[in-house]
């Protein structure tokens, strides 16, 4: 980041998202010093100092006032009680949750500022392939987004949505995505050992796949459908296989799975946003 001046950015919470964003802020140019993190666990935080020469706190207090923006890198359950320590020194602040399920609601409540942009972010955030879902409140501004998408851009790709509750859909597709990927993967390298691949090669074989495909579908203009189509020629091999998914009904039920997330999501705003 060579805007000046640089932001100060809090974390309160020092796992891997935050990880991920304080690695993404340093190779961008955010200067170590502009970045302080609370984090209660000792090992973790003399990590966080070790790898990023970061300040890392053991506790919120009066050393969190001053900064920019606060991102929220909790667990949702213990969430309340974080907000409840550093609320009193990060009233002027911009805040940016990336707990799930919490509503901006209840942070508001909790934070006593309307001034909070959720996030629903993935894994591969991690290596700055992440795809994040964003909500603002009426009471960012502009510049309030802008700072969100230079801090978020770091890990990867961003999407805003104009409803908070559309958030549960990005979790159900995005934020637990990486997990149906690697399911498939395994199957995928199961299913070359039983044909007589070694683990090594199957498993290669499986993520090229992925990746190539991904990219092939990023770079087109086409849907997904027609990209399908054009390697499924009727009595083929493709055809075999993707006609037995369908048969078994795989597409109908990989959508239900979604949807149980979906409901998952929700369910856990209710149990841990009171």
């Amino acid at each position: 980041m060579s805007q000046a001046p640089s932001p100060r950015i809090a974390f309160i919470g020092g796992g891997n998202m935050a990880s991920a964003i304080i690695g993404g802020l340093i190779a961008s140019g955010l200067p170590s010093v502009r970045i302080t993190v609370v984090e209660p666990f000792d090992a973790a935080r003399a990590a966080l100092k070790a790898k990023f020469g970061i300040d890392a706190l053991p506790a919120a207090s009066a050393a969190l006032a001053g900064h920019d923006l606060v991102v929220w890198a909790v667990k949702p359950q213990t969430f309340k009680e974080a907000a409840a320590a550093a609320a009193p020194h990060t009233a002027s602040a911009l805040h940016l949750s990336v707990a799930a399920g919490i509503t901006t609601d209840s942070i508001a409540q909790w934070l006593g500022t309307g001034r909070i942009v959720r996030a629903m972010p993935n894994t591969p955030a991690l290596v700055g392939k992440g795809m994040t879902g964003l909500f603002a409140r009426s009471e960012v501004d502009a510049a309030g987004q802008a700072l969100i998408e230079r801090v978020i851009g770091t890990t990867g790709q961003l999407v805003w949505v104009d409803a908070e509750d559309k958030l549960d859909a990005v979790t159900a597709l995005s934020g637990s995505g990486p997990a149906y990927v690697f399911l498939f993967l395994e199957a995928m390298t199961q299913a070359g050992v039983d044909m007589g691949l070694t683990a090594a090669q199957s498993y290669q074989l499986a993520i090229a796949t992925f990746q190539g495909a991904s990219e092939l579908a990023a770079r087109s203009d086409e849907p997904a459908s027609v990209l399908r189509e054009r390697v499924t020629s009727k009595g083929g091999t493709t055809y075999a296989a993707i006609t037995h998914m369908q048969q078994a009904g795989l597409p109908q039920h990989f959508i239900a799975a979604l949807r149980k997330a979906e409901t998952r999501a929700k369910e856990l705003a209710a149990e841990f946003g009171k």
